[in-house]
């Protein structure tokens, strides 16, 4: 699946030499620029999706100054002791370069929702929100010239060899650590999250099988099945265990009467949502109500 990156940005004193070399794979892009510099350049950036920005070579007595908002003070980057940040998505970033001729660097640009579902599951939120700006590491620069190389070679190597690195370059910077391993035919972690947040999200209401299946790409006999080797449950089950505890605290938060609560967790009349709750909960709702209050 090709991967355009959106970016927006403002800049100044910036002459790309040559063409912009950009090679897309399944979710990542990555773009080689080399720029001339005038005696001032910078500017502002903004990039909807995470993206990775590594210097791998200037020329020139001065050194880029990185900022998170116009007036700080700002850091220095330098191809040798900080060449490498990571930038959240929608995160403002201001350069100002002096005393510069030339610029080389490798953007990475990355869906995350796309790189989750190649490694089975969701990335750390924390992660993805962090930025780490100014860094050095050795592993994840020999990987960005590895990228950078494969871009210029007239005869590039097969997609997978580019995806592969950069890939790497991604679950190295973010620290993507190895899942436990997962039960036999289980949903992957990102998969059962997302199912259940819907089902509770939306437990009130008929959701049919189809529509869970969508959300994790499965077929609806496949996702079943895995669903239940997660859970121990069936998806109605779930859900209807959702549908009951929504029950409950409505039942604890108020004296709403027991047509009104069974409205609002999509029952349809009181005698249904009491027949069901206790043959779930073991009692009545009205019982189970003056025990809780008690």
């Amino acid at each position: 699946m090709t991967f355009q990156p959106r970016m927006q940005n403002r800049i100044e004193g910036f002459s790309v030499v040559g063409d912009l070399r950009r090679r897309s794979w399944n979710g990542i892009t990555a773009d080689l620029w080399d720029v001339e510099c005038a005696a001032y350049a910078g500017g502002h950036y903004l990039a909807r999706d995470p993206r990775l920005f590594i210097l791998l070579d200037q020329q020139g007595r001065g050194r880029p100054s990185v900022k998170l908002s116009p007036k700080s003070p700002g850091a220095f980057q330098d191809s040798r002791e900080s060449p490498i940040s990571y930038i959240p998505a929608n995160m403002d970033l201001w350069v100002d370069i002096t005393e510069v001729q030339s610029v080389r660097h490798l953007d990475i640009h990355f869906d995350a929702d796309v790189v989750s579902r190649r490694l089975g599951e969701e990335i750390d939120s924390d992660k993805l929100q962090n930025p780490q700006l100014l860094f050095f590491d050795r592993r994840v620069l020999a990987l960005a010239e590895l990228i950078a190389a494969d871009i210029v070679n007239p005869d590039p190597l097969h997609d997978l060899y580019g995806d592969g690195l950069a890939l790497a370059l991604v679950i190295d910077v973010l620290k993507v650590l190895k899942s436990p391993q997962r039960r036999r035919g289980a949903l992957a972690s990102w998969q059962l999250r997302r199912v259940t947040d819907f089902l509770t999200a939306h437990c009130t209401r008929n959701i049919r099988l189809q529509e869970l299946a969508d959300l994790v790409g499965l077929s609806p006999s496949h996702f079943s099945h895995s669903f239940k080797a997660s859970t121990g449950l069936a998806p109605h089950d779930w859900q209807m265990a959702a549908r009951l505890d929504r029950a409950k605290h409505l039942l604890l938060c108020g004296d709403q009467p027991l047509t009104a609560v069974a409205a609002e967790t999509g029952f349809s009349d009181q005698a249904h949502f009491t027949r069901t709750f206790r043959k779930h909960i073991g009692t009545s709702p009205a019982r189970w109500r003056k025990l809780r209050q008690a």
